[in-house]
């Protein structure tokens, strides 16, 4: 359901989280409007938008002119003037601080009913992003997804210490419109939770190859058939407190001292890059990409996602 008091919402970057982004907003009827740099690009980003629409489509999850419908809702602009009367504003851009401390100055001279800024930054911390703002310090916060945003529910909120309270209560009940998954960190950290929960395991998962343990096929083959699979209906914390704090004290003593405690990319990641085998842009890194079927390899990351796909879209 649509969130009282937001009537327009602006997308400040075009890039991989911007177009997505347009789709989730367009695909719940928000009125959205997406400020472009380079009016050559808009042709492509307009693409991309109706290729995700279409695989949608594909799955069964909207009927055929469900896109005419959402399409409505969208438009793109090389003006920020046309962001003027936006409630929210989504700024997407590359993690340069110049860059964005500019956009907020421009957002701060050109749209004065603006509650909140949400940066999709994985990188700067609030108060570093708000650090030039004026008028609009206490509403600049970070609202981290992950790729692709209309597809992955979960959404990190974070705010600086002169962030209004009242800003990241109302970005968190405007992303629930969005049948998102927001939390609200109590405090900054780099990466996050995702993202240091994800380089946590990717950290054990590099020592495993490097110790002689395993391949990285078999520590593949573990996450796809073990653990992995049951952490998509219950969480980590449910899992140990079902299972018994007392039994996991006991495994905590014997594995914790075992753990990789590397502090910088190892040379199972260094080595492979002195060589340009990049992963699957050069053709090869852990694995041998050559001769993959990609758009197979798609459809198995885009699986686990289409359920959370059931929008109240626009009838018009």
């Amino acid at each position: 359901m649509k969130l009282d008091g937001v009537n327009h919402i602006g997308i400040i970057g075009n890039g991989m989280i911007g177009d997505s982004l347009s789709v989730l907003t367009t695909g719940h009827g928000y009125r959205t409007t997406c400020l472009a740099r380079n009016p050559d690009k808009i042709p492509e980003y307009k693409k991309k938008y109706d290729g995700y629409f279409r695989q949608m489509i594909d799955h069964g999850l909207m009927p055929e002119n469900q896109l005419a419908i959402c399409e409505k809702y969208l438009s793109y602009t090389l003006d920020i003037s046309d962001l003027k009367d936006c409630e929210v504003i989504f700024e997407c851009v590359f993690e340069d601080i110049d860059l964005k401390h500019g956009i907020y100055a421009d957002i701060e001279n050109n749209c004065p009913d603006v509650k909140v800024i949400c940066s999709v930054s994985s990188s700067f911390v609030p108060d570093v992003l708000g650090e030039k703002a004026t008028k609009y310090k206490d509403r600049i916060i970070v609202t981290h997804p992950f790729n692709p945003a209309h597809m992955v529910p979960f959404f990190e909120l974070c705010g600086g210490t002169q962030t209004d309270p009242d800003v990241l209560q109302f970005a968190k009940q405007m992303l629930e419109s969005l049948d998102r998954k927001p939390v609200i960190l109590k405090k900054p950290a780099p990466g996050f939770i995702g993202n240091r929960l994800q380089f946590a395991l990717w950290r054990e998962a590099l020592n495993l190859v490097e110790s002689g343990i395993c391949d990285p096929r078999d520590v593949d083959t573990c996450l796809n058939y073990s653990f992995c699979p049951r952490y998509t209906s219950i969480g980590i914390y449910e899992h140990f407190d079902n299972g018994g704090l007392n039994l996991n004290i006991t495994t905590c003593d014997t594995v914790f001292p075992t753990l990789s405690n590397i502090d910088k990319a190892p040379a199972a990641i260094t080595d492979r890059i002195a060589r340009g085998d990049l992963g699957a842009k050069t053709g090869v890194g852990f694995y041998d990409w050559r001769g993959v079927d990609m758009d197979a390899y798609q459809e198995r990351v885009n699986a686990p996602y289409w359920r959370f796909i059931n929008w109240d879209m626009p009838k018009e």
